[in-house]
């Protein structure tokens, strides 16, 4: 766990940096997430390249988490947990550090969202109860990367990254 918390903090230093070790930062590009449902992976891309890919956990019925093209609308830190009164910071929070809304079901991104979790071996599993979660390190090194407005697809497919940010226009073809 260690290793790939190592791993991913060293390429979001180096890709995502402002200071771009190889001259001016490449990265211009609007941010665009994809969650695979069926792989339990989500995967930041920005102009035009696939920067990091995370696991994730989604819901642990297949309807539960949406499916489709959606949009932030909502980010917070330390979020409080409203169904049961638990506030941010709060180690029985299961919302962890970070908490994206996107406007799935037609809500407006209170409902379902990408955030940490308080249950950090809950990764890579179906368990939620619709929300995208991810390990608190994650979901903080890529918080500050999917600004308000991000578009987020939701798909179980067996196509990879490239081929759907190409099929979203998130990758030039």
């Amino acid at each position: 766990m260690l290793k790939l918390k190592f791993i991913t903090s060293i390429i979001m230093l180096f890709t995502l940096s402002p200071i771009w070790p190889l001259g001016t930062n490449p990265l211009p590009g609007d941010p665009f997430v994809i969650v695979n449902k069926k792989t339990n992976e989500l995967a930041l891309i920005v102009d035009n390249r696939v920067q990091t890919v995370v696991n994730v956990a989604t819901g642990k019925e297949d309807d539960l988490t949406p499916e489709g093209l959606f949009t932030v609308t909502v980010k917070a830190q330390n979020p409080y947990y409203r169904k049961k009164d638990i506030p941010g910071k709060d180690p029985n929070n299961p919302l962890g550090t970070r908490w994206i809304g996107f406007d799935a079901a037609e809500t407006d991104g209170r409902i379902y969202g990408l955030h940490g979790t308080n249950s950090p071996d809950s990764i890579g599993k179906y368990v939620s109860e619709g929300c995208v979660r991810l390990q608190n390190e994650a979901i903080e090194s890529l918080y500050t990367f999917i600004p308000v407005g991000t578009k987020i697809l939701i798909v179980s497919t067996n196509k990879t990254f490239e081929e759907l940010g190409k099929n979203y226009g998130a990758i030039s073809k």
